[in-house]
This record gives C-alpha cells, sequence and structure tokens, in this order.
C-alpha cells in the first residue's frame, strides 16, 4: 500500500466524516435521515435571487474564456467598493482575488503564508476549514479560547499569551461558524491591538457579514485596523444562496509592503490555476447590489428568522440545554449537561441522537472544542421540521437521562 501524506495526519472533516457516512449508510438502507450537519440552504428549499439568475443567463457568453487569473474586472470593481462600503481603506481591484469559493481562497493565502512550523492562532471552537489547512501547510494551529458567558467573543487575553516566536497570523470568523455569535468592537479592536504588537497577520472570515440578525452592528477587522496586515475572506454562498457557484474572494489590506511577498505568491497560486470559475464571477455585481433578497430571509416572518425561533423556543423548553442566541448566519451551539443525561461525548450523544431519531448533527469536537458537550444545528429546514427535529431531541435526551 502506497502511504498517504503526512500532512493529512490531523486533517479531520466531521460535518462530512463518520457521522455523515452512516447517515448516508442509513439512508441507502431506506431510512429517512434529517441532516442538520451542513449549511447548504439550497438543500432546503432556499432559492437564488432573481438578480442572480438574470445576471448569469444575459452574461454567459462572457464567461467561455479563460478570465483574468484574479479574477474579471466587473467583479473585482464591485467588491472593491463593496469593501470600502464597509470601511476598508487603501484598497484597489488588484489587492483582490476572486477564488471558487472562501475554502480555495483560504487555501491559497495560507499556502502562500505559512512556513513549517508556523503557528497559527485559531478560534476554538473554529470551522476545521482553518485547521485543516494550517496543517495541510506543515503548521501548527494553536487555538485560543471563544467565551460561551461573555456571548462566544475571543478572550484577548488568551490571545496573546499564546503568542511564541513562531506565531504568524491570528485567525478571526466573526461572524462565527459555528455559534453565530458576532463579536464586538471592543474584541475586535483588543486582538488588532495583538497582532499590531507582535507583528502578526490578520485573517478575517467575514462570509456571514450580510447575514447579521436583531440589529446587531457588524464590523469589518479590517476596517478597525487599517495599518495591520489583513486578509479579508468573503463569498455569495449563503448570502444569496449559491453554494455550488463556489463563489468567493479574499482582499488584501493594510501596509503595502507588509503583504507582498503573500500575495506575490498568491498571484503564483493564481496562476496555477488559471482562473477562478468564470461562470459565477459573472453574478457578483448584480448580487452585491441586490441586498434586499438577503435581508428579507433576516426579519419577523423571513426564514432565518422564523426558522431560528422554532428551534430556540423548542429547545428551551429541553431540561438540560442551554445556548447562547445566535445573532448571524443559521448556527446554534447549544450545550447538553453531561451531568444530567448519560453520554460519554459529543460525539456519543451524535452517534446515538442519529441512530433513535434519525436527526444527524456534528459534535463540539468537530470544532476543536471539547470544554462541555455541544453540539452544532444547522437551522435550515423549515420552521416546523426543525421544531419537530427539537422534540425529537427532547424525547432522545429523557430516555438517557442518568
Amino acid at each position: 500500500m502506497i502511504p498517504r501524506s503526512d500532512r493529512m495526519e490531523k486533517v479531520h472533516s466531521d460535518i462530512r466524516g463518520p457521522l455523515y457516512e452512516e447517515a448516508l449508510r442509513m439512508q441507502a438502507n431506506g431510512e429517512k435521515v434529517m441532516k442538520l450537519n451542513t449549511g447548504n440552504p439550497g438543500s432546503f428549499g432556499f432559492t437564488l435571487p432573481d438578480s442572480v439568475r438574470y445576471a448569469l443567463s444575459r452574461h454567459i457568453d462572457e464567461a467561455v474564456p479563460y478570465c483574468d487569473m484574479r479574477g474579471m474586472p466587473a467583479a473585482r470593481n464591485v467588491i472593491c467598493s463593496y469593501h470600502i462600503g464597509r470601511g476598508i481603506s487603501g484598497i484597489t481591484p488588484d489587492d483582490i482575488f476572486v477564488c471558487n469559493g472562501v475554502s480555495e481562497a483560504a487555501s491559497m493565502a495560507m499556502t502562500a503564508l505559512v512556513c513549517t512550523g508556523d503557528e497559527i492562532l485559531m478560534p476554538s471552537p473554529c470551522y476545521s476549514l482553518w485547521s485543516n489547512n494550517a496543517y495541510i501547510c506543515a503548521g501548527k494551529p494553536v487555538f485560543y479560547r471563544c467565551d460561551p458567558a461573555n456571548h462566544w467573543n475571543p478572550d484577548p487575553e488568551d490571545i496573546a499569551s499564546k503568542v511564541t516566536d513562531r506565531t504568524k497570523a491570528i485567525v478571526v470568523i466573526n461572524p462565527n461558524n459555528p455559534t453565530g455569535a458576532v463579536y464586538s468592537r471592543e474584541t475586535l479592536l483588543a486582538i488588532a491591538d495583538v497582532a499590531r504588537k507582535h507583528h502578526l497577520v490578520l485573517l478575517a472570515d467575514e462570509i456571514y457579514d450580510r447575514l447579521v440578525m436583531d440589529g446587531i452592528a457588524h464590523y469589518s477587522l479590517a476596517a478597525l485596523a487599517p495599518d495591520v496586515p489583513c486578509i479579508t475572506f468573503n463569498g455569495l454562498s449563503k448570502s444569496h444562496i449559491i453554494c455550488g457557484f463556489r463563489c468567493g474572494w479574499m482582499v488584501f489590506s493594510g501596509p503595502r509592503d507588509a503583504l507582498k511577498e503573500v500575495k506575490d505568491a498568491v498571484t503564483q497560486l493564481a496562476s496555477m490555476r488559471l482562473c477562478g470559475n468564470a461562470l459565477t464571477q459573472l453574478v457578483i455585481p448584480a448580487a452585491l447590489v441586490d441586498s434586499e433578497s438577503t435581508r428579507a430571509m433576516l426579519v419577523p416572518g423571513g426564514r432565518l428568522y422564523e426558522q431560528r425561533r422554532a428551534t430556540t423556543e423548542a429547545l428551551s423548553r429541553i431540561p438540560g440545554i442551554d445556548f447562547e442566541m445566535n445573532r448571524a448566519a443559521f448556527y446554534l451551539f447549544p450545550r447538553i449537561d453531561g451531568q444530567m443525561y448519560a453520554f460519554e461525548s459529543g460525539h456519543d450523544f451524535a452517534m446515538q441522537f442519529l441512530h433513535e431519531k434519525h436527526v444527524l448533527v456534528i459534535p463540539g469536537s468537530g470544532f476543536d472544542w471539547n470544554e462541555d458537550i455541544r453540539v452544532r444545528i444547522v437551522m435550515l429546514p423549515e420552521a416546523d421540521q426543525l421544531a419537530r427535529a427539537m422534540e425529537e431531541m427532547g424525547d432522545f435526551l429523557q430516555r438517557h437521562k442518568r
């Protein structure tokens, strides 16, 4: 047998890992499974906006040839305007790379940035895209704590305490996946101060910045720290219901010389793959000026708002479960009382829940969180379906009391 790369040893993808494989096996045997494991709105009846559909159909012939390796000029121009409007200063369209989703953007940025043995500070809980890319680049993810008692805001003192002479960058996922938290301005400024003091790069994953609810303000990290080198990641997958389009980008900002070599390396990587998917880039100008279709999902009566309400109202009636209300996106990260219920771990809970109730959720360990028993619930099915799933969880937990 030919061995695989040793860089894959710690890579994990729990969202589509063993629990997901078990769910597929059950489905193949004719069992129905409600999949609350992945944030894929198009699988739950959400449809792309008419603005996106029209832009794609009207301009489709423009996507036949390879485009600029950094992305189509029209797309990069409107992305640049969008982020200037969010407060990022000193950027031009040449600071933007359109990629096949934020996943590719993160991979390219980390490949260009991380040297063997470099340490990258990341939140716990953390979307595994970031930790996996550190492993693949032969770097080391070092996790800082986000505090559930402080609305899941990161602890800047914990971040500062984990800086070493090998630390290269700080990943900030805001709004956060898996908690749905939106970080305070004070927290973001404190994180920027750590980066400034130790000459670190900020990697700001802000793909959910258009999916913020309840009148909460979202602050772009690069806008708050114009003197700190920063790469901001964003895209249209969730805000405009086009996950399968793989439409994301990254924006370089801060002192122009600080990230020159990294940006040059990203240019090399972009050249190697010739260009991003040109079809999806056709819709970026139309999508970024269409905020109404996104906003409609987030207000009372909108699907995301009502699905959150149905989920949280049902969960709040279950003894031994507590949670911090998400303020963005469609994720909830509740805690299950390990003293009240007989589960060895979050994975044990999730596997038994899948087998007994045919509902798939992902344990907190899949997001590098191991302090207590938590699961991530994706609130994308219709409200009545989510309410029933949470009632099933309550019945399941009642059967597993200590």
